[in-house]
């Protein structure tokens, strides 16, 4: 810069929509300039822009709708043409999303409103004063930006180490914010997730200032819910999936909120949205407190952006694990369950028996086997119909499975026919299980027809028998408890 540049009365340009702001700002800062141009908006900037030296413009946002994309990039477009001046950016709290893509333009400068006049000023007046030494300025400068680099190489490491192994979510959430609470300044980090019908739940917190985030919103699911929706800014974050910044906790507008914050030492508050990729469903937010203020350079904002798209997909790859293996035992379970009684089906009856057998060998342990099947059941549906046989089929299973213990399976074979595997049972206790079992049902009630009796034969496993042999026995039993007039249990025959 020159003398001559040095002596000139700096000239300011400001741009805002409404007269009222740029009255305001004329008031608070027009002293610090020689000439202070003002302009309603970013069509009207250019000329001036193009015409004179600027020492510095000044873009405040309130007013601009942050889903407005022509907007921002008509004031993309005037930071674009300062190449490397100053440019300061007033941005409503709530608003901010619209900071890291301004400074992606070009040198910017940042303040979240609303803002004393005062402390403006200083900031004006901090951004037109040269400095004494510029090469001493410039070289801390350099030094500051390293500094700030190692940083952000050290969270981007402690972060992947931190996700290296895909755990279950909500492990991994703890893990991450470990990892982002050895970033500088961050006394508290928290992962959120939106869960369906926009639940958005705390997922886990990392706390150094103790602040317990599940006792300040009142709840830990169905966050959207909290009195602080509106004010809080992983709230702010999940309901507008954008980023919010917030740099001092009274910009807020909540003093309640602001106090709490404060007595636990938060002096700003940043919350990322997470999406596996941009126009992604919401899967959840990261929040970070730190407990000083800072101005964020844009290589911090991309590390923040960079930071959340790796943990969007670490959250995603989790939730599809997820969903593998809830998918994986529905088609288990469609595979081995009868879908009208809810029994296992005879292929894994079947398989249960032969384990059970296996079993019962290794450890010396009795077994006993009991088959049963519905009397008359043809008659049942040919009076009554087959809806109302499928009622006494699944009126029956369900009797029985309430009756049974947990190690005991219950299988369909066929039809009405079903099988017992009753593991450490005797004989004789297998008969008195298979009594009570008879009692139970044919005191039972069954909507839509008579009540319906059960036949039923009890086997107990021999020494080196197998199960095919074992069914035989069992199946002649049961013939003989048909034979005797149903509604009656039998013994299978010694083999």
């Amino acid at each position: 810069m020159s003398d001559s540049d040095a002596r000139r009365p700096p000239v300011g340009l400001f741009v805002n929509p409404a007269a009222e702001r740029r009255a305001e700002f004329q008031s608070a800062c027009g002293e610090s300039f020689g000439r202070l141009l003002l302009e309603e908006d970013a069509s009207a900037a250019q000329a001036p822009l193009a015409s004179q030296r600027i020492d510095l413009l000044v873009l405040d946002l309130s007013g601009y709708d942050t889903r407005q994309s022509a907007d921002l990039a008509d004031l993309c477009s005037l930071v674009r043409s300062r190449w490397g001046a100053p440019t300061l950016v007033l941005c409503p709290y709530g608003s901010t999303v619209w900071i890291p893509e301004l400074m992606a333009c070009g040198l910017v400068h940042y303040r979240i409103s609303p803002i004393l006049k005062g402390e403006l000023r200083a900031v004006v007046n901090a951004l037109l004063r040269p400095p004494v030494d510029a090469r001493a300025a410039a070289q801390q400068a350099l030094l500051d930006k390293e500094a700030e680099l190692r940083d952000l190489l050290a969270i981007q490491r402690t972060l992947q180490r931190a996700m290296s192994r895909l755990d279950e979510l909500p492990a991994m959430a703890e893990k991450v914010c470990q990892a982002l609470s050895t970033f500088p300044g961050v006394s508290h980090a928290a992962m959120l997730q939106m869960h369906s019908r926009g639940n958005l739940a705390l997922l886990a917190q990392h706390a150094p200032n103790m602040l317990d985030l599940e006792a300040l919103l009142e709840r830990s699911d169905r966050l959207l819910e909290s009195p602080l929706r509106d004010v809080f800014p992983p709230l702010l974050a999940a309901s507008s999936g954008e980023l919010v910044l917030l740099d001092a906790p009274e910009k807020a507008g909540d003093p309640e909120m602001a106090i709490s914050l404060h007595d636990r030492g938060v002096r700003m508050l940043l919350a990322i949205p997470l999406r596996s990729e941009p126009g992604a469903p919401l899967l959840g937010v990261v929040s970070l407190m730190f407990d000083r203020h800072a101005d964020f350079s844009r290589e911090q904002f991309a590390c923040f952006a960079s930071l959340s798209q790796f943990i969007s997909f670490g959250v995603a790859m989790s939730l599809l694990r997820q969903q593998k293996e809830e998918l994986a035992g529905a088609l288990t379970e469609i595979a081995t369950i009868d879908a009208l009684t809810g029994a296992i089906n005879r292929r894994e009856g079947e398989r249960m028996l032969d384990a059970e057998i296996r079993r019962a060998r290794r450890y010396g342990l009795p077994l006993a086997l009991i088959a049963f099947d519905i009397d008359n059941f043809r008659s049942v549906n040919d009076i009554y119909g087959y809806p109302i046989g499928d009622q006494a089929l699944r009126a029956v299973s369900n009797t029985v499975q309430s009756r049974l213990r947990n190690s005991d399976t219950l299988a369909r074979m066929r039809g009405e026919e079903f099988l017992i595997i009753a593991t450490h049972t005797s004989a004789i206790e297998g008969l008195k299980l298979a009594e009570k079992l008879r009692e139970t049902i044919a005191g039972t009630g069954l909507p839509g027809c008579d009540t319906v009796t059960i036949s039923l034969g009890v086997a107990q496993l021999a020494p080196d028998e197998d199960g095919a042999n074992a069914l035989r026995r069992l199946g002649d039993a049961l013939y003989r408890a048909k034979r005797a007039g149903r509604n009656c249990v039998e013994l299978a025959m010694a083999q």
